[in-house]
């Protein structure tokens, strides 16, 4: 039998745990079976992952004695909207779902965040569990308890915080993911060496290719890793209301091409969110607050490993100064008017800048897409 790993999260209002290994899909039953009170569940997942593992987890479910629906979404970043949120409350209505009931997440993060937050809603709260299909949504979304749905104005704008009852993670589910998939929950592992642990940014450094290859033991190492650093703050920081937006390194800036390239899927949000921290890096070192060969050390990471940066991305998502300010104004984490940003010191010590330089920021815009063109 694989070695399982587990994670505790111990946020104040639920603890639970995140379980790491290969093949656990298979075995999802006998895992899920003691947070489902009443033996039924639904199954939210979409259009892609649908006919690759639906039928497999359905199946171990039914071994467990859990009876299981099936909710099949169209896949892709449109899926988070309110149209897609009201016709899956409506249809667990329809099918009599009670409030003592299961949701389980099978996909990548807008399933995940999606279910999440209408399991937040049905009938004030019902069970939730995530079973993350992508390198993203494993090391990120799928745990901490953020859920939503974007709005027209922005990103993530409309939700919750809902932790779920357990995570269960399969890292053989990669196998089945596209390249650019995989490159865009690295991004998402490199945050956590590059905010808080410069010794992971150094085993990542001689590692990364191994993880985008999905070696197993490299894989099932940064998944844990990831998991454990996010759970420690998440454990500290619920509500983010402090030390949690450390999570958030580079995303504003990420958030911002998100919202130039639209949500059909032409930029990637862990596509966005290596661009974006290459932006906080080279933001930082341009403010003289951390070193030029830091940032310079962060750039050639995200080069060498294909991973997406500014200068690559078309004229369109590089849009102006002006466009990128207006969507940072957006930004969730902004406070009393101030814009908030994610900054760092060097790698591995990124802190929280609550009043940071509107002017500055925007020179910095108007720099880089100079820079590109």
């Amino acid at each position: 039998m694989q070695a399982v790993d587990i994670v505790r999260v111990e946020p104040d209002s639920k603890s639970y745990n995140i379980y790491v290994g290969r093949g656990l899909l298979a075995r999802a039953g006998e895992y899920v079976a003691p947070y489902i009170k009443n033996g039924r569940a639904a199954i939210i997942t979409d259009t892609n992952v649908a006919p690759i593992y639906a039928e497999a987890l359905t199946e171990s479910l039914r071994a467990a004695g859990i009876t299981a629906s099936l909710h099949v979404l169209p896949a892709g970043e449109s899926t988070k909207s309110f149209e897609h949120l009201q016709s899956l409350l409506s249809d667990l209505l329809d099918e009599g779902l009670e409030r003592n009931d299961t949701l389980i997440a099978l996909g990548g993060g807008v399933i995940g965040d999606l279910t999440g937050f209408a399991a937040s809603v049905y009938k004030r709260g019902c069970g939730f569990i995530q079973i993350p299909t992508t390198l993203l949504a494993q090391v990120d979304s799928s745990v901490g308890g953020k859920t939503g749905i974007n709005a027209p104005q922005g990103k993530n704008l409309i939700g919750a915080f809902y932790q779920p009852a357990c995570v269960l993670i399969d890292t053989d589910v990669l196998s089945t993911l596209p390249e650019r998939q995989v490159k865009a929950g690295y991004a998402e592992v490199l945050k956590y060496g590059l905010l808080g642990d410069a010794a992971f940014f150094d085993w990542l450094d001689n590692n990364g290719q191994a993880v985008l290859d999905l070696t197993p033991e490299a894989v099932r190492h940064a998944i844990t890793k990831s998991c454990e650093a996010k759970a420690k703050v998440v454990s500290e920081d619920e509500f983010e209301r402090g030390r949690r937006a450390l999570l958030n390194l580079g995303h504003t800036f990420a958030h911002s091409l998100e919202a130039e390239a639209g949500y059909g899927g032409a930029l990637l949000h862990g596509e966005a969110v290596a661009a974006g921290m290459a932006l906080a890096f080279d933001y930082s070192a341009a403010r003289g607050i951390c070193s030029d060969d830091d940032a310079a050390r962060v750039t050639a990471h995200i080069h060498r490993l294909g991973l997406t940066h500014f200068s690559a991305l078309p004229p369109d998502i590089q849009a102006s100064p002006e466009r990128h300010m207006a969507h940072m104004a957006q930004d969730k984490k902004n406070s009393g008017g101030n814009l908030t940003l994610i900054l760092a010191r060097k790698i591995g010590e990124a802190f929280i800048e609550p009043k940071a330089d509107t002017g500055a920021v925007k020179a910095f815009w108007a720099a880089q897409i100079n820079k590109a063109s």
